[in-house]
């Protein structure tokens, strides 16, 4: 496990799996990605080509691109893998049994890392027969090639080994990993953005504030900052920074978050099929004028600067968050 890893498999060619490859490909690595389904490396390719632009930032883009290898069948090539990212379907028995698969034909100490979003791995290595020490979560935000973020939960029973050898291949992929202590669904980042979806649909359906407006809510204030600093952080500047920032800003506003807790338990978002309504029929309203490839397109291209603003701002001052 501790050699160098250069040839990573990749499970899965949906889009989390096409975002991986690019990240592989961009770091230099050979990539040999596998899907059953008809028609996956066409779209792989056309994947490639519309993030052309991002692996010319790293070299030549079609040597880049040639050490890539697209298969219909991984296991004869899982002996030449020196990592296996996972990104099978969220269906627990399919991810059982090609866990337990990918641990049968994999080289002995070959990390297995699943991108589940939500599934912690102790709930799919029942079948694993040859070392499910060497399972964990990996789970990345889309698009993996953009978003630094990856979540590292290890089970009970996974190996410090693969867990250090885990953190450290992300990390020289330009990657920033967090490691969760205990397994708990969902995640971590998951969870947050549960719990602001949440009460963003609730005050939606009831009529508080428009979609738009929701939006602006959060890219034109708050998020501006978690981007930069993180919530934790960003209560303690809110506290007058320093030592006693956090626990300043805890006793001032903490009466009132008490009392908004309350408010947002009693109008919590049900899902029942009138606020489900509600909600749809506003965001159809705002959104039905999207051009959703323009939209990402230009996402993207802001994802990088603000990326490079962050690095920046890393190479400045303390870097929280980075």
């Amino acid at each position: 496990m501790a050699q160098e890893i250069r040839t990573v498999a990749i499970v899965g060619c949906g889009v989390i799996g096409m975002g991986w490859a690019v990240l592989f490909l961009s770091s230099g690595l050979k990539v040999i990605i596998s899907d059953p389904v008809e028609g996956a490396e066409n779209v792989l390719k056309a994947y490639f080509e519309q993030s052309r632009s991002y692996l010319e930032g790293f070299g030549d883009y079609d040597k880049l691109v040639s050490n890539y290898e697209f298969v219909y069948d991984i296991v004869p090539r899982l002996l030449e893998a020196d990592f296996i990212q996972e990104n099978g379907p969220e269906r627990l028995e399919l991810k059982r049994g090609l866990i337990a698969t990918l641990d049968k034909h994999a080289r002995p100490g070959v990390v297995i890392a699943s991108s589940s979003s939500g599934l912690p791995s102790s709930e799919f290595i029942q079948q694993c027969e040859q070392d499910s020490t060497r399972v964990l979560i990996g789970h990345p935000f889309n698009p993996p090639h953009l978003i630094p973020l990856v979540e590292v939960v290890p089970h009970p029973g996974t190996s410090s080994e693969s867990v250090n050898t885990t953190l450290k291949f992300y990390r020289s992929v330009g990657k920033r990993p967090i490691l969760l202590h205990h397994e708990v669904p969902g995640f971590v980042s998951n969870r947050l953005q549960a719990a602001i979806n949440n009460e963003a649909y609730s005050l939606i359906s009831r009529g508080i504030v428009s979609t738009e407006d929701l939006d602006a809510a959060v890219t034109s204030g708050p998020g501006l900052r978690w981007a930069l600093t993180g919530p934790i952080a960003t209560n303690a500047l809110g506290g007058g920074g320093g030592p006693e920032g956090f626990s300043q800003r805890m006793e001032r506003l903490g009466p009132a978050i008490r009392g908004w807790e309350d408010d947002i338990l009693k109008h919590r978002f049900d899902w029942s099929e009138q606020r489900m309504s509600a909600l749809q029929e506003s965001v159809d309203k705002s959104l039905g004028a999207v051009y959703w490839d323009k939209l990402v397109e230009e996402r993207d291209v802001v994802l990088l600067q603000l990326l490079a603003a962050k690095e920046k701002m890393a190479s400045m001052s303390t870097p929280i968050g980075h």
